[in-house]
């Protein structure tokens, strides 16, 4: 039996996730949905956020709760013909706290985009919580990273250097340079 013992920690650790999924889950449907919707709108609500608060229910067990900001013209036109334009929509980007499948929460930023400017970035992973432990200071946290990523992405410029352009010549040259 000793042989055996691995596997069957290993069984145990499997039923003990399942019975988790089950439990997150039935803790999302009972405080953690109403939790990030009470604290989300307080906060939105406290620091002026043009946002709106919408759950999204279209597959049981996948919720989600998300801070849009909505969409708006982009200030860009496209010509159609005959003197016509047609404008451009922008994303403003969103909060969202998704449920997994498996009951946890993950928190991702969606970025800004522009329709037919260009790909929009993919979506930013800030965490994955199980459900006891999101705590309130964690939200504007999220809230904060969020805004801070939507400044930089509308703020874009080339002026600042990226962290990674300092390796390769660059980076050697001024080494080699340097006073001994």
């Amino acid at each position: 039996m000793d042989e055996l013992l691995n596997l069957q920690r290993k069984v145990l650790h499997y039923q003990e996730i399942l019975q988790n999924t089950l439990k997150y889950r039935a803790m999302w449907e009972n405080s953690t949905k109403r939790l990030i919707k009470d604290t989300l709108q307080g906060l939105i609500d406290k620091v002026q956020l043009p946002a709106t608060l919408e759950e999204r229910n279209e597959i049981n067990n996948l919720c989600a709760i998300v801070v849009n900001l909505g969409i708006m013209n982009s200030g860009l036109g496209e010509p159609v013909g005959g003197g016509l334009m047609r404008d451009l929509i922008k994303q403003n980007g969103s909060l969202v706290y998704q449920q997994l499948f498996n009951g946890k929460v993950l928190v991702l930023i969606n970025y800004p985009f522009i329709e037919k400017y260009g790909q929009p970035q993919p979506p930013k992973t800030i965490a994955i919580y199980r459900p006891e432990e999101l705590k309130a200071p964690y939200f504007e946290r999220h809230l904060e990273t969020f805004m801070q990523e939507l400044i930089n992405w509308e703020d874009y410029d080339d002026d600042l250097p990226e962290p990674n352009q300092r390796i390769g010549f660059k980076m050697n040259f001024e080494q080699q340079n340097q006073p001994q």
